[in-house]
């Protein structure tokens, strides 16, 4: 029976998935993390820099109100040394930039950096645009707009803060100003404070958080990959292997389940889906097999009954050819015979004509003894079946041939099963049968032998085994052995009927006979007859045992 053809599915391969599921989910997510960390540490060092600013700006404040309270009495003294000391004072220890003071109309009075002094700023310059905007400078700035972020000619950045000095009335009243008391404003004091430290810090601290960036990005890639490693790159290489297994027809392996998540519960899915092929291909086999033995079971009985048929058929055209035969040459021969006997007793012996005499004689017997044989075979004999001893049977005939094979060095052996029971048969016929196969095996084995005979019981049947260790039987012959007048024997061993004759009587029993045989090795007859009478026969047995 022709197998089921399977169709060849691609298979399924996780090279791709071994790149792109690590790599890419480390790659992705270092990426999504650096870009993240980035802006996070852009918004760090803007806001660091914002709150470094906002302390350095008031510290400036705090600076340039102090300087102003300082200054206050020796500006009222009208001592300018003393003001320019101490602006030196500050801007030394507080490692400012510079201090400078202008008047109301733009003109540094004084600064740390002495070669300004006198001059006139422009009002558009840094730090003198937010008050005069307009036409009318402003008397006050607020808070925050008092620092301002600029970068000096050698590009380093500063911070400034301006204070401004107000015409107070203790300042008005004072001999030694002459400004009247509608002057709000006298001057500003303006500090210049360089940013070099607070930048080289927010440099430090952003390179560190960089740094730090970086590592816990890497470190959280490698845990990441190692989850997705463990949690979903293991499983999926189960499910590959798994599924490769599957495309090569391998369903006695199983998918290990890790854990009891989605791809625990898709390997279990999976291994039950294998399960279920594994029993669905192992049903179709058997369906197979028994569709491929009920089949070839079916062939062997169509053939052995065609064959039985044929066979039929040939043996009762033979059967009717030869009682036809042997009823027309029966009467000739005996005339032959008997004339024949007549004659030789007139011959004297020892003379040419009683050895011819005598040869007529022998060929006409034996022309008779074929006639009988026919006349056998033709008539099919009805069995006249009670108990027997089957061993009994068969130890009787063994003795019939016993000598003669001693005679060509053959031995017969005798292994029967003693506690056999009575067998239904016809004994004489069963003779018979045994007789052609003990005669045919001597013939078979042209020197040196044994012969078997051994009986066993079957269930309700009994098997008779004949075993020789002769020149065997060809394969093409085992076909026509039991056709009536086949025959291998040379010219005059025999007729070629024993074995028709014992097939018939066989099956007249209801069993059969088999044959296995190699060539150069020997034979085996197998015979199997019932061993207690079928239905119809019940009420015949149960007479006889009576």
């Amino acid at each position: 029976m022709r197998q089921i053809k399977r169709r060849a599915r691609a298979p399924i391969t996780l090279g791709s998935t071994k790149t792109s599921l690590k790599r890419k989910v480390a790659a992705y997510l270092a990426v999504t993390l650096s870009a993240t960390l980035l802006l996070f540490a852009v918004l760090v060092v803007q806001h660091e820099r914002k709150e470094l600013l906002n302390v350095a700006a008031q510290h400036v404040n705090q600076l340039s109100e102090v300087i102003v309270r300082s200054t206050r009495f020796a500006m009222l003294k009208n001592q300018p040394d003393y003001v320019h000391s101490i602006i030196q004072d500050v801007a030394r220890n507080e490692k400012i930039s510079k201090i400078r003071i202008f008047n109301k109309e733009g003109v540094i009075i004084d600064s740390t950096h002495e070669p300004e002094v006198g001059v006139r700023v422009d009002q558009k310059a840094e730090g003198c645009s937010l008050c005069h905007q307009s036409e009318r400078p402003l008397e006050g700035l607020p808070q925050g707009e008092r620092v301002r972020t600029f970068t000096d000619s050698e590009g380093r950045r500063m911070l400034a803060s301006m204070e401004v000095i107000r015409n107070e009335p203790s300042c008005a009243n004072a001999a030694c100003h002459a400004h009247p008391v509608g002057q709000t404003v006298l001057g500003v004091l303006d500090i210049v404070y360089p940013l070099d430290e607070i930048e080289r810090g927010l440099r430090i601290s952003g390179t560190w958080i960089v740094v730090l960036s970086i590592g816990f990005v890497l470190l959280a890639s490698g845990l990441l990959s190692l989850f997705v490693h463990r949690l979903i790159y293991v499983p999926l290489r189960d499910l590959e292997a798994g599924a490769k297994r599957l495309a090569a027809g391998n369903l006695d392996e199983s998918i290990p389940v890790r854990n009891g998540d989605e791809f625990g519960e898709l390997a279990r899915s999976f291994n039950a889906m294998t399960r279920a092929l594994k029993n669905s291909r192992q049903e179709l086999r058997e369906w197979g097999e028994t569709l491929e033995r009920k089949v070839a079971e079916r062939s062997e009985a169509l053939r052995l009954a065609q064959a039985e048929t044929a066979r039929g058929e040939k043996l009762a055209s033979v059967g009717l050819l030869a009682a036809g035969i042997a009823h027309e040459l029966n009467n000739p021969l005996t005339g032959v015979l008997t004339f024949s006997s007549l004659m030789r007793k007139k011959v004297p012996d020892g003379s040419q004509d009683a050895a011819d005499l005598d040869l007529v004689i022998r060929e006409t017997k034996r022309c008779a003894t074929i006639i009988r044989r026919l006349l056998d075979f033709a008539r099919e004999k009805k069995p006249e079946k009670q108990f027997a001893d089957l061993n009994r049977v068969i130890e009787d005939t063994a003795r019939i041939v016993e000598r003669p094979a001693h005679l060509r060095d053959i031995e017969i052996r005798m292994e029967l099963d003693r506690a056999l029971p009575a067998v239904w048969v016809d004994a004489d016929l069963i003779k018979q049968v045994v007789m052609n196969m003990l005669v045919n095996a001597q013939h078979a084995i042209q020197q040196k032998g044994s012969i078997t005979v051994r009986t066993r019981r079957l269930g309700d049947k009994v098997e008779i085994s004949i075993i020789d260790t002769g020149c065997g039987i060809s394969q093409k012959d085992l076909q026509r052995i039991f056709d009536p007048f086949f025959t291998t024997k040379a010219v005059g061993q025999g007729t070629g009927l024993g074995l028709a004759v014992s097939h018939g009587i066989v099956e007249a029993h209801g069993g059969t006979i088999e044959v296995a045989s190699t060539v150069g090795e020997g034979s085996t007859f197998r015979i199997t007859l019932p061993l207690a009478p079928q239905k119809a026969e019940s009420v015949e047995a149960a007479g006889a045992m009576s």
